[in-house]
């Protein structure tokens, strides 16, 4: 009975810590509550939509003008203005977003019309990308696709099923920065939380373009981001110099750089469309976690994506991803050495490996590292299959996760660089 007693206080500690630990996880919220079909919300959950029709997710108050027929579907947005669409305090989760609007009759504006979310009232955002391409369509070019995180069921609609949680408030703008009224319909669905767990972190996207790539010069889909996170994946958008019509761009390899790496990566992959699951060239295709919406050897226009929600990207102090420019040539046809030496050595080109089934186990020629590597003016067997240094327009949309609601990476860039040489995008149509 004495040990008992003694016992007593200790046990009545452990009781009221573990209900202490209990009412804590009940007041906080995770995904996987959304994706347990079977259960019911916990105390202090509510399910709320945002829309035209219901711009502050007021509890009673959807769809009241035009005695609630309709009366305001879509919202417009003037010129070189700024509109609201989703401003919430307190902790949540946005579950879903989908809009269709007029910029897709527009292509030469669909740069121009930008989409910035803020989190936690940072003043910074957290992600300021062109509208068309933060929802996939790579080069804003729109064609049917469906991912796990992205779809366009029809060419001409955006959906984005990305969880983005918050802490004490979330707000999305849309910045039209073009001269034209923009008819913009939207929904984004959300729940409202107690609070989030320590862990939970806030989403980002990055938004990046060069409009010619430097020899020999990896892009950086994600120049060096600060802080620990997780990176989720991309969509790459590339326009072909007309100087390299009708080659082969997908050789360069996607590198992923780690926690203080400085020359060489941690993560690297073998090649272009290896990196998207496909091989041997690539198609157009749209799978769940990766694809190539636009594949154009003629049109020398390209757009893929790969999405790590299967096989976590995770950074504890920084990271930054990048993906070369290089070619290839093969004896297969297409463009050929012969073309290659219409172009300036060491200027438009640099050769990168060329293999030599001839010479068996010793087929593979890494002229980077020879002290006397071949010109390709010299006659060597270049046709089977060679690789080499180029430059290209390249374009990026990085998304990502981070333990901050604002990032130390640079604003977008202008409207200069984001609209020149877009013309070979604005009327095509994906084959």
């Amino acid at each position: 009975m004495n040990i008992f007693r003694k016992a007593l206080p200790a046990l009545m500690l452990v009781i009221v810590l573990v209900r202490c630990t209990e009412s804590q996880k009940q007041s906080s919220y995770a995904l996987d509550d959304i994706n347990t079909l079977y259960k019911k919300a916990p105390e202090g959950v509510e399910t709320r939509w945002v829309s035209a029709e219901n711009s502050s997710a007021e509890k009673g108050k959807g769809g009241t003008s035009n005695k609630g027929a309709k009366g305001d579907a879509y919202t417009l947005i003037a010129p070189n203005s700024t509109k609201v669409i989703f401003d919430q305090k307190g902790a949540g989760i946005i579950t879903k977003i989908w809009s269709a609007n007029s910029i897709l009759w527009k292509p030469e504006i669909r740069r121009n019309v930008l989409i910035n979310m803020y989190w936690d009232d940072a003043e910074k955002p957290a992600v300021s990308v062109p509208l068309a391409e933060f929802f996939g369509n790579g080069l804003g070019i729109y064609t049917t696709f469906e991912s796990e995180l992205f779809a366009n069921p029809e060419g001409k609609s955006h959906n984005a099923f990305i969880p983005m949680p918050y802490r004490t408030a979330a707000r999305i703008e849309i910045v039209n920065q073009s001269e034209e009224i923009i008819m913009f319909y939207y929904k984004i669905n959300f729940v409202k939380v107690p609070k989030h767990d320590d862990d939970v972190l806030y989403f980002h996207a990055y938004w990046h373009r060069d409009l010619e790539t430097e020899l020999g010069v990896d892009f950086e889909i994600l120049p060096k981001v600060e802080g620990s996170g997780r990176y989720l994946g991309t969509h790459v958008g590339i326009i072909e110099k007309e100087i390299y019509k009708g080659s082969w761009f997908g050789e360069g390899e996607v590198k992923v750089y780690l926690d203080g790496d400085t020359e060489f990566p941690t993560l690297v992959g073998t090649g272009t469309e290896d990196y998207i699951g496909s091989g041997w060239g690539q198609g157009r295709f749209d799978n769940r976690i990766q694809g190539a919406l636009v594949t154009d050897i003629e049109a020398g226009l390209y757009s893929f994506y790969r999405y790590h929600t299967l096989d976590p990207v995770y950074f504890h102090k920084d990271c930054k991803i990048t993906i070369q420019q290089l070619a290839n040539i093969s004896g297969a046809g297409g463009f050929l050495i012969p073309d290659l030496r219409k172009l300036q050595e060491g200027v438009d080109f640099k050769l990168a490996w060329t293999y030599v089934p001839d010479d068996g186990m010793d087929a593979s020629k890494r002229h980077l590292d020879s002290d006397n590597p071949p010109s390709v003016h010299d006659d060597y067997p270049f046709n089977y299959s060679t690789t080499w240094y180029r430059k290209d327009d390249v374009s990026a949309t990085a998304y990502f996760y981070l333990d901050k609601p604002s990032s130390n990476l640079p604003t977008i860039q202008s409207q200069e660089i984001r609209n020149a040489n877009m013309e070979r995008t604005y009327n095509y149509k994906v084959k």
